[in-house]
């Protein structure tokens, strides 16, 4: 089996499906195959779905065959892994708990069934922390999830399985969720692309569409791959009050840069960033020059515990407290960092308020929106330090570049942009660290310009292009 089938581009798949130079089947064949040697090891999917998969794959290549009965639409035949949290009606839900372990979706939400109406073809679904809330993806239910770039490293989380399996070449497309980084972490911790779109732009769930903090969206090898993904699900929704109805479709090609001022900041002026990270980014900085952008390092000030705390009072009085209530009712089911979570958060909060976090937003976003009055996009690492340890809760925090930390999302610049939720970010790869690791950027742009964005991520790929395939092959 060749690995250039399994990592070939849903772009590039799609095209050759329509010149009828490749079969649906044979490259969720190769998919299969790649899995079937490499999952031992990455662990990224948590169910299967093969047999089912070949037999639709079977029925898109009558689609391209003739249109019969009815023309291939957007993502026909592609195998797409959708991650474990995301209800699809006949599946396994489990939240990654042992709470759940036998529970079985009775509805598929908004965000799913997009997926399946463009024709994609769910073969698997991958691996999440525990109520997906934590930074790396292992759990007691499904083991850990590893780093096809090297197994000993952590995938990031919480859609780390999603981003090691377009990492290990066993998904074309996987989908994501991001309430802190959920997307952009994996992303930058496997070597691809993600994008958090901005509030209200993809459907999620109720009750979580309600939260500003969270977001549905796409990880992929490529920018162009992204792209395609983001228009399929994207759009209002009958059933999410806050989608909007004003659509976005993002072009097939992207315009090039040389009328875009683009501002750098390698650790938002506090962040304990690693001297490879820090030169990682720099080195996106150059390539953007290269691509003919005026970029421009500058002295942002978001500070790290501002951050921090607007985050925990957040999750305080919402995702937290839900989790709370599942490790109040099953103590000895649950994992020991959910019970971290919902400690720490409530320790940051203290006596502070709902409104005294969103306070300390309205604070956090002032300089980041001046900043955007005078450039069309920011670029900042998407974590401190790369090469975290596969299977580590760092539940006594972690040490980087000489600073400690005292909780193991310190490491990670993402919930910047979840507080700033309506700023849309792409996360691509910028390089790699100590230990195959690899590390990546967040190009953040103004609310809800999703365009420019892609065209800085499309602009960087040109110019300094990035390989998924792990340097070593994950099987040996």
């Amino acid at each position: 089996m060749s690995d250039a089938l399994c990592y070939l581009s849903a772009t590039e798949a799609l095209a050759a499906f329509r010149a009828r130079e490749l079969s649906p089947v044979e490259l969720m064949q190769a998919v299969i195959d790649r899995a079937q040697e490499v999952e031992p090891t990455v662990n990224a999917l948590c169910h299967t779905f093969y047999e089912s998969a070949l037999e639709q794959a079977a029925a898109a290549e009558a689609r391209y065959a003739s249109g019969a009965p009815a023309p291939p639409r957007a993502l026909e035949g592609l195998p797409l892994a959708i991650k474990e949290e995301e209800p699809v009606a006949g599946q396994p839900w489990t939240q990654g708990s042992l709470v759940y372990q036998d529970t079985i979706a009775e509805h598929t939400s908004t965000f799913a069934q997009r997926h399946l109406d463009a024709g994609a073809i769910i073969h698997a679904r991958s691996t999440a922390p525990e109520f997906s809330c934590a930074a790396f993806t292992h759990s007691r239910l499904w083991g850990v999830t590893r780093n096809p770039h090297n197994p000993e490293l952590s995938v990031g989380g919480s859609s780390g399985g999603s981003a090691a399996s377009l990492a290990s070449g066993t998904s074309t497309l996987a989908s994501g969720s991001d309430i802190g980084g959920s997307i952009r972490m994996p992303a930058a911790a496997c070597g691809v692309v993600g994008f958090k779109p901005p509030y209200g732009r993809v459907p999620c769930d109720p009750p979580f569409n309600l939260d500003v903090y969270c977001h549905c969206g796409p990880l992929a090898r490529t920018v162009a791959d992204c792209a395609l993904y983001e228009n399929v699900i994207a759009g209002v929704a009958a059933d999410d009050i806050v989608s909007l109805r004003e659509p976005v479709v993002l072009p097939e090609r992207f315009d090039p840069i040389g009328d875009l001022r683009i501002a750098v900041s390698a650790d938002l002026g506090d962040w304990p960033v690693t001297d490879e990270v820090r030169a990682n980014t720099l080195a996106v900085a150059q390539a953007l020059r290269e691509g003919g952008a005026t970029v421009e390092e500058v002295d942002l000030q978001v500070p790290r515990e501002p951050v921090l705390r607007a985050t925990a009072i957040h999750f305080h009085y919402g995702f937290a407290a839900v989790i709370a209530r599942e490790v109040a009712a099953h103590p000895e089911l649950v994992c020991e960092y959910p019970k971290a979570l919902v400690r720490e958060c409530a320790e940051l909060t203290g006596d502070a308020g709902y409104f005294d976090g969103l306070a300390i937003e309205a604070e956090l976003y002032r300089p980041v929106g001046a900043l955007f009055e005078r450039y069309d996009a920011l670029v900042v690492p998407t974590s401190c330090a790369a090469s975290l340890r596969a299977g580590e809760d760092y539940a006594d925090g972690l040490t980087v570049a000489g600073v400690k930390l005292d909780q193991h999302l310190a490491n990670f610049l993402t919930p910047v942009f979840n507080i700033m939720s309506r700023c849309p970010v792409l996360a691509v790869p910028s390089g790699f660290g100590a230990a195959n690791a690899p590390t990546g950027v967040q190009i953040a742009g103004r609310t809800y310009d999703d365009e420019t964005v892609f065209r800085v991520g499309a602009a960087l790929e040109a110019v300094r292009p990035w390989d998924a395939r792990p340097m070593t092959e994950v099987s040996e």
